[in-house]
């Protein structure tokens, strides 16, 4: 039996850096570890949300909230900056949050994933609207949901070969037709988006482009107006167009790269943006002692979609009426609905017509309750 090889001895330059790599990652250690309790003592920190169940201890929910806290941490978000930035410098990756497709263009992770208990989160943001529907009708205000359907639905022909499972192909078919078989006038912008393609959506952004702002509103305005429904006061506005300018995509943020040179980062695009302004209206009402004839009877809570790409000049000109836009980025499906039932606005100025606009991406995700409160 040969005798056992001994093992290699390290170098001299090993020997004599050892020590300094031993500090190195000591340092780096120690930045993190303080950086995490700093966070942890004086940041905004939510460690538990609000409601705890088995399943949630079950999957990993509770472990997996506290370490997205932590990342919050100065030193944890210039470690993941770097690591993202040399990820996609060295092998094209933009993480997990975004999904590379066609060249120069990038989709967000959360419309190709199937989500946990996705059905039963489905039919209970459906219930919900539907009670919703039946307390506003109680105040005397009409509802109206409008769906945005994914970029990566419209945009199929830009995924190049990039995975969308076929069981979300009737998501937002199926969850209108709940909507609708329950009387909720629901309007899925599918149909609408789809003969423009990819001509619908920004290349590096989640949101839909001008040219599908713009075909969404006119198909929202229209079925407001097929339901008999007149958004008051009368105004008439006009849209300009300020010169290209390249318009940042906000999946380049979400894949850490917006922090790199631009030259570095995925091709941005250039956007014409458009403004809206008032050309005239209707004179004021002097028996209208508070003002409030003034005021628009239509409200729209929504998403970041219903803040971009100037989708509320388009509506407001569709219609030839201003709209009070409640919609909030970020929000996803209840954001918006509970901030503005909670708000003055609802309680004192209620609206006759309540838009709701939900992204496609949103159906399936755990519900966030939302309250209408007296």
């Amino acid at each position: 039996m040969p005798a056992p090889t001994a093992p290699t001895p390290p170098s001299d330059l090993a020997v004599r850096t050892s020590p300094l790599a031993a500090w190195v990652l000591v340092i780096f250690l120690a930045a993190g570890l303080l950086s995490c309790a700093w966070l942890m003592v004086k940041g905004p920190i939510s460690y538990v949300p609000a409601k705890v169940d088995g399943d949630m201890l079950l999957h990993g929910d509770l472990t997996h909230r506290f370490a997205k806290e932590l990342a919050k941490a100065p030193m944890a978000i210039q470690a993941a900056n770097l690591e993202r930035g040399g990820s996609w410098l060295a092998f094209g990756d933009t993480g997990p949050r975004v999904r590379p497709g066609c060249p120069g263009w990038l989709f967000i992770s959360d419309e190709l994933r199937i989500n946990r208990h996705a059905g039963a989160n489905a039919q209970t943001k459906a219930q919900a609207v539907i009670d919703l529907q039946k307390q506003l009708g109680q105040k005397g205000i009409d509802l109206q949901v409008v769906m945005v359907p994914d970029k990566s639905r419209i945009a199929a022909a830009q995924r190049c070969g990039l995975y969308r499972p076929a069981v979300l192909d009737s998501r937002i078919r199926d969850w209108t037709a709940a909507l609708q078989a329950a009387g909720v006038s629901a309007l899925d912008l599918t149909d609408t988006l789809k003969p423009l393609g990819a001509e619908a959506y920004l290349r590096t952004d989640t949101h839909w482009s001008e040219i599908g702002a713009n075909a969404g509103a006119q198909a929202l305005a229209q079925r407001i107006r097929q339901r008999g429904i007149k958004a008051t006061p009368e105004q008439t506005f006009d849209i300009t167009h300020a010169a290209l300018a390249v318009r940042p995509g906000d999946l380049v943020r979400l894949a850490g790269l917006d922090w790199l040179p631009p030259k570095l980062q995925p091709p941005g695009e250039s956007v014409a943006a458009s403004t809206d302004h008032e050309t005239g209206g209707a004179t004021s009402n002097a028996d209208d002692l508070f003002g409030d004839a003034g005021l628009p009877n239509v409200a729209l809570i929504g998403t970041s979609f219903s803040r971009n790409s100037n989708f509320i000049g388009f509506l407001q000109k569709a219609l030839n009426a201003p709209v009070g836009n409640f919609s909030k980025d970020g929000g996803e499906f209840s954001g918006a609905a509970k901030a503005y039932f909670e708000s003055p606005a609802f309680r004192q100025t209620p609206p006759k017509l309540l838009i709701w606009e939900i992204p496609e991406r949103d159906l399936q995700t755990p519900y966030d309750s939302i309250s209408m409160g007296q």
